[in-house]
């Protein structure tokens, strides 16, 4: 035993409202109407990508965004769900910093904080709000059998939470015991409602929760659509961590679900569209795995996984024509990490070097006009 671990029951947390946020949904939000800039060196592959899109799209084939926070922060969740309503995004992948951002941005019309300022005070990430509803969220839609993303997107759409009263938990628990399909599993998200209410003061009921804001939501947009969306975490990455009601089995059962929602539409990508846009590391690496096990099914069966397009979008410079494979060792290429894993994936890959505000309202503007 390497004794206990830090009691977050100690921990003091403020109102989300009295943080000094540094971005407004309302200031920064991008949509549709934006001005488009020039796509300069981009433009090619922009006119590939729509092109692509426009062709999965008629053959029944997903269009996948993966995506990092700064895409959320930058304000273009309202045109990403534009694009879910068009039917040209079939599955959108973030990491956890991009679902509490965008949550944030919904509830509270404005999120990112000073983390310097905060960390010297002990409270940077100590907001109830953020915290609290993200976990009673991920609490509720774990015992549901729902994803991360799906558990917010209900949450913000239906501007509720219902936490099940103690005695229907306890039937829930003894019913995992005698078996059948499920039933364990919804046990045990059951149990971690419980130990919430014990140790965390977790109440029964339902909450009203109003998100003024949930036209600004990607989460909302999906969850209305009917697109995926999938949350990525890493453990102790994001500010909700510190909370009490953040329940790591219920983050690591919605986390898991995601995951598998990811892989299976991983494995239907032949004649898709894979768009890695400020990802550098949970991109490549939750891809690499989901195609591996996709083809794992497709190689035994006599099939193949391979065509399909991945187009990767970022700040950092690169000359290299990635289409044409990995580069040598001695290219500066070689070490933009990102790029070379999907350069070993197989498929079609393409690099656009620019920020992904004109990147993506460049592809919007062509994926409307060819539509």
């Amino acid at each position: 035993m390497q004794g206990e671990g830090f009691d977050r029951s100690r921990l003091e947390f403020l109102p989300v409202a009295s943080r000094l946020s540094k971005l407004e949904i309302a200031e920064v939000a991008v949509g549709p109407e934006t001005p488009v800039p020039d796509p300069g060196a981009a433009a090619e592959v922009l006119d590939r990508t729509a092109e692509r899109i426009l062709e999965a799209r008629s053959r029944g084939a997903p269009v996948v965004i993966c995506h990092g926070a700064h895409l959320v922060r930058n304000g273009l969740g309202p045109l990403l769900g534009e694009m879910v309503r068009e039917g040209w995004l079939q599955h959108v992948a973030t990491n956890g910093a991009g679902s509490i951002h965008d949550w944030e941005f919904a509830f509270l019309g404005c999120t990112c904080e000073d983390v310097e300022s905060y960390v010297s005070k002990g409270q940077f990430g100590m907001w109830e709000e953020t915290g609290a509803h993200i976990g009673r969220a991920l609490l509720s839609g774990a015992l549901d059998g729902l994803g991360y993303g799906e558990s917010i997107g209900r949450m913000i759409v239906d501007e509720r939470l219902g936490i099940p009263a103690r005695a229907e938990l306890l039937g829930i628990v003894e019913e995992g015991a005698g078996g059948g399909p499920g039933s364990a599993s919804r046990a045990a998200a059951a149990a971690d409602l419980l130990e919430a209410m014990e140790s965390a003061g977790l109440e029964a009921g339902e909450v009203s929760l109003a998100h003024p804001h949930s036209s600004m939501s990607l989460q909302a947009a999906c969850y209305h659509h009917g697109a995926r969306f999938t949350v990525h975490p890493g453990i102790g990455q994001d500010i909700i961590y510190p909370h009490p009601l953040l329940s790591g089995g219920a983050l690591g059962r919605a986390s898991m679900t995601d995951f598998l929602l990811y892989a299976d539409t991983i494995s239907r990508l032949e004649g898709g569209v894979y768009l890695s846009v400020g990802s550098s590391v949970m991109s490549p690496m939750i891809f690499e795995k989901s195609l591996s096990m996709a083809r794992n099914l497709a190689c035994r069966a006599g099939g193949s996984l391979d065509d399909f397009l991945i187009v990767v979008n970022d700040l950092a410079e690169s000359t290299w024509d990635w289409s044409k494979g990995e580069p040598p060792v001695d290219n500066p290429a070689y070490y933009v990490r990102f790029c070379k894993s999907f350069s070993r994936m197989g498929g079609e890959l393409h690099y656009a070097g620019m920020d992904n505000r004109a990147f993506l309202l460049n592809l919007y503007q062509r994926l409307a006009a060819g539509a």
